[in-house]
């Protein structure tokens, strides 16, 4: 044990000194820093219809990705169930959710800038990528766990494999698909001021902008009014995720 923390402290130290790092410099980032942020106080909304235009973006592009990357994650978590599913089937839906997850929103972002150009479509393709990549791993996971004993309760009448889906699984999965539901539309919510600073739609646009004019001010605002939004949408989510919880209490009972 010892010996793995003297490699890890030596890794750290010749990683620190390939990179390039010293005091010196972060003492130096600290100075241009505190002038940066001398500069972006007070805050100040120089474009109240481009901040405004630019989160109603986000907000949609956040929405409608989310819609669909769930919309597409529930086939694909069901294929990828290996509970389910044969192997044959349940590895390339698992490769495809891992593909979807491979890759940084932004570098998605960018390769649909490429694909489709500027705007809103290629966030709005970035996000839904990014969900299916999460929403659909957590899904599968999710089936993976459930009590096969209703399943094979539902199979025993008969019933179709849609049906083993809707009476058999669905019901022991669903709270939890909710909350995975819930917390992608927050984290669509994030990315979509992220994923605009590379040219695909939301605030990230704007804000990009006010950075290259130098409008620190009006950057401090944005990300102001990014924080509030973003804190508001975790607010919404959490209530619906209580008032389910306290569904499923009562369901439970």
């Amino acid at each position: 044990m010892l010996v793995g923390w003297i490699a890890l402290a030596t890794y750290v130290v010749m990683a620190g000194a390939r990179l390039d790092f010293s005091i010196e410099r972060f003492v130096v980032g600290l100075d241009n820093a505190q002038r940066f942020l001398d500069r972006m106080f007070p805050p100040e909304i120089l474009q109240a219809d481009s901040m405004v235009r630019g989160l109603v973006e986000s907000l949609e592009i956040s929405v409608l990705a989310s819609c669909a990357g769930i919309a597409l994650s529930l086939p694909l978590g069901v294929l990828a169930a290996r509970n389910l599913m044969p192997a044959w089937v349940s590895w390339p839906a698992r490769a495809l959710i891992a593909l979807c997850r491979s890759f940084h929103p932004v570098i998605v972002a960018i390769l649909f800038v490429k694909a489709v150009g500027f705007g809103a479509l290629a966030g709005i393709l970035t996000l839904t990528v990014a969900s299916v990549g999460f929403i659909g791993k957590l899904f599968a996971e999710a089936i993976e766990e459930i009590s096969l004993k209703q399943v094979e309760a539902v199979r025993a009448t008969g019933a179709p494999f849609a049906s083993v889906l809707a009476y058999g699984v669905l019901p022991q999965v669903m709270s939890r698909f909710v909350g995975f539901a819930t917390y992608q539309v927050d984290s669509n919510l994030r990315n979509s001021t992220m994923v605009g600073i590379v040219g695909a739609g939301g605030i990230g646009s704007t804000l990009f902008a006010a950075f290259q004019r130098f409008d620190y001010s009006f950057v401090c605002a944005i990300l102001l009014a990014i924080i509030a939004m973003i804190m508001v949408g975790e607010t919404l989510a959490r209530l619906v995720r209580s008032i389910l919880g306290i569904d499923a209490r009562r369901s439970d009972a």
